[in-house]
């Protein structure tokens, strides 16, 4: 029996054999270790070009990773991040941010996982007071983790609060190549608007691989000694380097997330109007967030891999990725619609 395609998340899809290959490659002979080869060498470069970045790019091993590394270049211990409650480093990153770094972060209840120049002066209070923790940093998710994204407008406003306010400004990247499909955009149009940000290889065919981009010149100096502390300077870089060489090649990272986002707007379409079903937010990425009732999650369950996201309120997240077919998201739309209250094939073809 064919096994089912997983819904449960991006990090289940294998890699893109473009990028195997282009490991395959890196394999023959040897290099000098900790980045000083050409193939790191040329996967800076590129990173950094298509950022538009005057300062660089580094490699790290995780999403983890590459947040605390970006973050640790903005903060000192007794300062606060000021993020989404549903942020990433707040939520799943089991108090990485907190523990390396040692600052606190400031977290704020948002309805669709963003940030807003209010919701952020809202945690502003007590700048001066030697009691109080200082807010120094914003950080935001580009996907964010409820599947939206940031307009370049939303974006522009952000940072320019953030800059009267005296605020560095950080995005999670762990999804942004969709986010750029999404909004037809450049890279360097969103990096462009931040301090630091991470783009993410992993959840885009790759094996595992982050890269941690530096757009904010002054922050440069400390950047490869932290990344070493924090255990993240690779002895065989080439190999990371040759992940995102694969997917830089012919646009990979965009083909790869466009891809994904088409088949998550596939799988919205085709549950749309089935009983008992309702979209909780806008579809602007790979992920479709809906509610359903408790007993047609468990028959789905049965079969199927998603993830329940918020149990209270019944909400499943469902995830598609660069190897999601077509075939894969109308036999998951087939069972949605059979295990729904009284079974509903309405509008499905």
């Amino acid at each position: 029996m064919t096994a089912r395609k997983s819904f449960g998340s991006d990090n289940h899809a294998g890699a893109h054999e473009a990028v195997l290959r282009m490991m395959a490659r890196a394999n023959a002979g040897d290099a000098v270790a900790y980045g000083d080869d050409p193939w790191t060498q040329r996967a800076s470069d590129e990173l950094r070009q298509l950022f538009g970045s005057r300062g660089g790019a580094f490699l790290v091993f995780t999403g983890g990773a590459a947040n605390v590394l970006g973050l640790s270049l903005l903060m000192r211990p007794y300062e606060g991040l000021i993020c989404p409650e549903s942020a990433h480093v707040n939520v799943d990153e089991c108090g990485a941010a907190e523990r390396i770094i040692g600052c606190k972060l400031l977290p704020v209840p948002t309805p669709d996982g963003k940030l807003t120049p209010d919701l952020i002066a809202s945690r502003l209070g007590g700048r001066g007071d030697v009691h109080r923790v200082q807010p120094r940093a914003v950080a935001i998710s580009q996907v964010t983790e409820l599947g939206t994204c940031y307009t370049l407008d939303e974006l522009r406003a952000l940072a320019g609060f953030c800059g009267s306010e005296g605020l560095r400004l950080y995005a999670d990247g762990a999804r942004l190549a969709n986010a750029a499909a999404w909004l037809g955009c450049s890279l360097a149009e969103i990096a462009g608007l931040v301090d630091v940000l991470s783009f993410g290889g992993t959840k885009n065919g790759a094996v595992g691989a982050e890269a941690v981009v530096v757009m904010a010149e002054d922050l440069m100096p400390g950047v490869s000694f932290l990344r070493k502390q924090q255990m993240q300077l690779a002895s065989k870089m080439r190999y990371l380097a040759a992940q995102f060489l694969g997917l830089l090649e012919d646009r990979l990272w965009l083909r790869n997330a466009a891809h994904a986002n088409l088949m998550a707007r596939r799988l919205a379409d085709g549950v749309h109007g089935v009983p008992g079903l309702e979209l909780r937010q806008a579809v602007e990425s790979n992920a479709v967030f809906v509610s359903l009732e408790p007993a047609q999650i468990e028959r789905l369950q049965t079969e199927w891999e998603f993830h329940v996201w918020d149990e209270p309120t019944h909400v499943v997240r469902w995830m598609t990725a660069f190897d999601t077919t077509e075939t894969d998201v109308d036999a998951f739309v087939a069972a949605v619609r059979t295990t729904a209250p009284n079974g509903s094939r309405a509008g499905f073809t």
